[in-house]
């Protein structure tokens, strides 16, 4: 049944690295939850009160809006095989995306990925388990190289102005802060590593 505690331990840890896939669910203070599952390699444990995740490009970019609102994250990771088990960080987090100077630091982290976006570090306040015993058995058979064969195709400019379409707002209409100053369109599609918040021309 369920346990709680302070931090992670030693098999606690261990059983997060072992996880191909793990979900991650945020809220703003009024709107919708959003609830993603996610893998690829992206997520360390910094240590027994910390971890942190790697985000990459997709549809949508309401983590990061969420977070920089409140900052309430939980993670949670079931046990597919083996023993059952769930178990569920919660605490506050910290997104750093790649205009922030703190960027390099945390992205070094982690083998690089094509269309990185941010890196989320959450610290952990409560860690609690409980049984799985409902959760299914299934097997793992591998990565899907989709997600990451579409940002190398669509390259850095391209990346960025997919990030200008599609990534600044949440369904809330809330800012998701994906870049840092104010420019046109044009300016994201002929400079594209610069960094600047989307308005259309």
């Amino acid at each position: 049944m369920a346990q709680r505690f302070d931090t992670l331990n030693e098999r606690l840890t261990r059983f997060i690295r072992e996880q191909k896939i793990f979900f991650v669910s945020t809220a703003p203070a009024d709107g919708r939850v959003n609830l993603s599952p996610k893998g690829m390699d992206s997520l360390r444990v910094l240590d027994d009160s910390s971890v942190a995740w790697l985000n990459v490009t997709g549809s949508g970019n309401e983590t990061a809006a969420h977070v920089q609102e409140n900052g309430r994250m939980t993670l949670m990771f079931c046990a597919f095989e083996g023993n059952p088990l769930i178990l569920r960080l919660y605490g506050t987090a910290t997104v750093y995306h790649q205009h922030d100077a703190e960027w390099a630091q945390w992205y070094s982290k982690f083998d690089p990925i094509p269309g990185a976006r941010q890196v989320f570090v959450l610290n952990i306040e409560i860690v609690q388990t409980s049984c799985g015993m409902a959760v299914p058995l299934f097997d793992y058979q591998g990565e899907r190289e989709l997600l990451r064969d579409w940002a190398v195709k669509k390259g850095e400019a391209g990346i960025r102005a997919y990030w200008a379409e599609k990534n600044q707002l949440t369904l809330d209409g809330k800012a998701t802060g994906v870049f840092s100053l104010k420019c046109k369109a044009s300016d994201v599609l002929q400079h594209g590593t610069g960094y600047c918040y989307f308005e259309k021309d």
